[in-house]
């Protein structure tokens, strides 16, 4: 009976380890390479630099920092832009030259397990989270920035962690986010079916596992409650032809706190393109949230 029973503890033992060990590469983002080193259309050569943020646990972050043009009076306000899961910086550039050109500076930032930024086992939300909380505090030192006028951009789950910092401490002047989920159950359910993943017998499973592996629970980290105690306002930006995250959710978000704006846009869910006509709005949007 004793070796029965250890037997069939052991197997389970097994079996959850390897359910752990597929949950964690299903947490993993892939990794696109990239290198902006000598390609920044929209500013100059000069004005654009490599640097290395210390990132949470000593893991270092690779970003690009970005001067406004000269002559310019510092301090200036700083956007720290913080990508989507599988992106990378380099992808979030085209929000850089309007910014640089109203005399923003601007950190573009690989959160971990991404572009040129230290590995990870895995990757989550709150850890983006953490990752644009150490490059706050790396803007926060230098010389040419005012340390109380930063802002946060950030495009989908790179909007999420931009609300849950918000959420969390006051530090930011705004917020601007691109193509954000309301809920993370949500889109965990939606990535299920889509894998064919049966719920509620394994997809329940699955849920609770990755709730205990990123160390957070889903309401708690979920925009559609954070963005409730923000107090900065936001600004919330989406492609009515989003089919990855629906429109709806942008009015979810909206509708939890009062100063935050909905601008819808005619693009789908990567909003590079489709931002372009709304630069202005944007800029003129942060320009007021971080006057002196």
């Amino acid at each position: 009976m004793l070796v029965e029973t250890g037997a069939a503890l052991a197997g389970a033992w097994g079996l959850q380890r390897l359910a752990h060990r597929a949950i964690l590469r299903g947490l993993r983002a892939p990794r696109i390479a990239h290198d902006l080193a000598h390609r920044h259309p929209g500013v100059a050569d000069d004005r654009v630099h490599g640097v290395a943020v210390a990132g949470p646990g000593g893991r270092h972050l690779s970003g690009w920092w970005v001067l406004p043009p000269v002559p310019q009076q510092f301090p200036v306000p700083a956007v720290l832009v913080m990508h989507g899961w599988g992106a990378n910086a380099a992808l979030m550039w085209p929000v850089v030259p309007p910014l640089h050109a109203a005399g923003f500076a601007v950190l573009l930032v690989d959160a971990r397990c991404h572009g040129q930024s230290a590995d990870e086992p895995f990757t989550s939300m709150p850890r983006f989270a953490e990752d644009i909380a150490a490059s706050l505090a790396w803007l926060q030192r230098q010389p040419e920035v005012a340390a109380g006028r930063l802002a946060l951009l950030g495009h989908s789950v790179g909007a999420a962690a931009a609300l849950l910092h918000a959420s969390r401490r006051h530090d930011v002047r705004a917020v601007v986010s691109l193509s954000c989920f309301a809920h993370p159950r949500e889109v965990m359910r939606s990535f299920m079916a889509e894998k064919r993943v049966p719920y509620p017998v394994l997809g329940w499973y699955v849920m609770r596992h990755v709730q205990h592996v990123i160390g957070a629970r889903f309401d708690d980290i979920a925009p559609v409650n954070t963005i409730a105690a923000v107090q900065c306002p936001v600004l919330v930006v989406h492609g009515r032809a989003d089919r990855v995250v629906p429109a709806g959710d942008a009015e979810r978000l909206v509708a939890r706190n009062a100063r935050a704006r909905w601008l819808p846009v005619d693009g789908d869910h990567d909003l590079r393109q489709a931002l372009a006509p709304h630069a202005g709005a944007v800029v003129g949007f942060l320009r007021d949230a971080c006057a002196a």
